[in-house]
């Protein structure tokens, strides 16, 4: 297997600059034990010495798959059910009815980087919930577009199939009984939740111009892997891909501050929120 002693400081270097022109995530100084980490499978499999030859292997982009299964493999994708808690309980409790009583037409919301699917599918629960209680609101009609980089999280998101570990974070048993039913040793998705989410295939790096304009953003959790000018650039982008009055939701150590003026702060009690201007 290979060893951290075995990355020379020139292949680590130019390591992450692939990777910040692929991604956009900025690795640290010393990380040469994540590079093993995350990627010590790849490279068995695909008969890889050395980082030196991996990097020979992206420049040539020989084989091609190559490139897409680093990204995925370098790229963190933690998640769970209603996540943080602060932001969902701001949606449904304060948002939502807003929401519905400013549609005029289809309302659009985007999950970035959404991993394996729990936050556009939290947000998708959350809004059958209040169509309960509000059978005629214009949330009827709703879409939820989920992206992400790695295709592995896209395919998962797809299935809608969760094991019993994956729902256990963040699924209350009385959500799990009117959301979930069992599908042998996992626990399949409802379609009524399903149906009105899409995946996409979505580098933050490259134009949203294709995903259409949005009410909504949730961007959680994300920024924080890129460089202070791709952050500028990413809500500048993320700010033209919005309604006017669109609402954006970040991570709780994510601010606009310095990066973005596109944006009100909004406060609440579970926390804050921007709104475009």
């Amino acid at each position: 297997m290979l060893q951290v002693s075995e990355i020379s400081q020139q292949d680590y270097d130019a390591f992450r600059g692939f990777l910040e022109q692929a991604c956009g995530i900025l690795l640290g100084d010393g990380k040469q034990y994540l590079i093993i980490n995350r990627l010590a499978r790849l490279l068995r499999e695909e008969k890889i010495a050395s980082v030196a030859m991996l990097l020979t292997a992206l420049e040539c982009n020989s084989p091609r798959h190559l490139r897409g299964a680093v990204i995925d493999a370098m790229t963190t994708n933690e998640t769970s059910w209603f996540r943080d808690g602060g932001p969902f309980t701001v949606f449904e409790k304060y948002l939502l009815t807003e929401i519905d009583k400013r549609l005029t037409g289809q309302g659009r919301i985007w999950s970035a980087a959404c991993s394996s699917g729990q936050e556009p599918y939290t947000i998708s629960i959350l809004i059958n919930e209040y169509l309960r209680k509000n059978p005629d609101s214009a949330l009827n009609n709703v879409q939820i577009i989920g992206t992400d980089i790695s295709q592995n999280m896209l395919t998962l998101a797809r299935e809608a199939c969760y094991e019993e570990a994956m729902l256990a974070r963040g699924i209350s048993a009385t959500r799990r009984q009117q959301f979930f039913k069992p599908s042998g040793e996992q626990w399949q998705l409802i379609d009524t939740v399903r149906r009105r989410v899409q995946f996409r295939e979505q580098n933050l790096l490259e134009s949203f111009t294709g995903l259409g304009r949005f009410d909504v953003v949730f961007c959680r959790n994300v920024l924080i892997y890129f460089s202070a000018q791709r952050k500028a650039d990413i809500l500048d982008r993320m700010a033209q891909a919005m309604n006017p009055g669109g609402l954006l939701f970040l991570g709780a150590s994510e601010t606009i501050s310095g990066y973005s003026d596109a944006f009100e702060l909004r406060r609440f009690p579970e926390g804050v929120i921007y709104q475009r201007r």
